[in-house]
């Protein structure tokens, strides 16, 4: 007669106990899986060790400046030069920083034809004043125009540029690049609808390849993106929601 299988009893399997110790010891219960602490500790360490290399990036010339007294003169000189390197690069691109109104016939010249030189974003604008996103999108391109004036941005009522083109496709924005259409986007959902703002046009505008990852100008965003991540992975709360929590235990009526 065969032998019968013995149920040994195990509260939990993962707990530290001497009998979980025998069990496993006899292949009774898998070993204990290892920890992610450890792995957890040397990934924050990694961050904060490339956060503390990293420390002068995206700063500007003038808080360079003031750094004199705090940091090694041959890291800071670092720094500026590599500064002085982008903006320069940036100033040489720099030729538009406007929004241009078009007309029909232009079409090929300011949109087609141009963005063989440099990315052109166009604007398919509506005539209704009641179209909020559309209004948004106007201030959007202004304000990018004037950030980043090595891309073209211009605008054209949709039905005056398409014939019969559906106010209801309005705003839409086309990307050229290279001479082709490279993107169109009917309305501003793809982002946050009327709630869109600058930040968000600018990591759509990453995502079509018209900005570039690492661009200067970009790194303020992208810190606070990280410090974000940083902070969830931590479970460390936000100041804002921290504030909140005080706020309203000093305004509760419990005692």
């Amino acid at each position: 007669m065969p032998d019968m299988p013995v149920q040994v009893p195990v509260d939990d399997p993962n707990a530290d106990t001497e009998w979980n110790d025998i069990l496993r010891k006899h292949k009774i219960i898998p070993e204990k899986p290892p920890s992610p602490t450890p792995m957890i500790e040397a990934a924050l360490e990694e961050v904060q060790r490339l956060a503390h290399e990293n420390r002068l990036e995206g700063k500007e010339l003038d808080e360079l400046e003031e750094l004199e007294d705090e940091e090694d003169e041959e890291f800071l000189e670092f720094y500026r030069q590599k500064r002085l390197q982008e903006m320069n690069a940036l100033a040489s691109k720099a030729r538009h920083g406007k929004v241009y109104p078009i007309a029909k016939p232009d079409y090929s010249r300011e949109i087609t034809e141009a963005s063989k030189e440099f990315p052109v974003l166009l604007h398919l604008s509506s005539q209704s004043h009641g179209n909020v996103e559309s209004k948004l999108l106007s201030e959007l391109f202004r304000q990018a125009a004037h950030k980043f004036p090595e891309i073209k941005f211009c605008e054209i009522v949709g039905n005056m540029c398409i014939e019969n083109y559906p106010e209801k496709n309005c705003p839409t924005i086309l990307v050229y690049k290279d001479g082709d259409l490279a993107k169109n986007l009917i309305r501003l959902g793809e982002m946050k609808g009327v709630d869109t703002r600058l930040p968000d046009f600018e990591k759509w505008m990453l995502q079509q390849g018209v900005l570039k990852e690492g661009d200067m100008r970009l790194r303020n965003r992208e810190e606070e993106e990280e410090r974000k991540e940083i902070r969830s992975a931590m479970g460390i709360k936000s100041a804002s929601n921290n504030k909140a929590r005080v706020d309203d235990d000093e305004d509760s009526d419990w005692d």
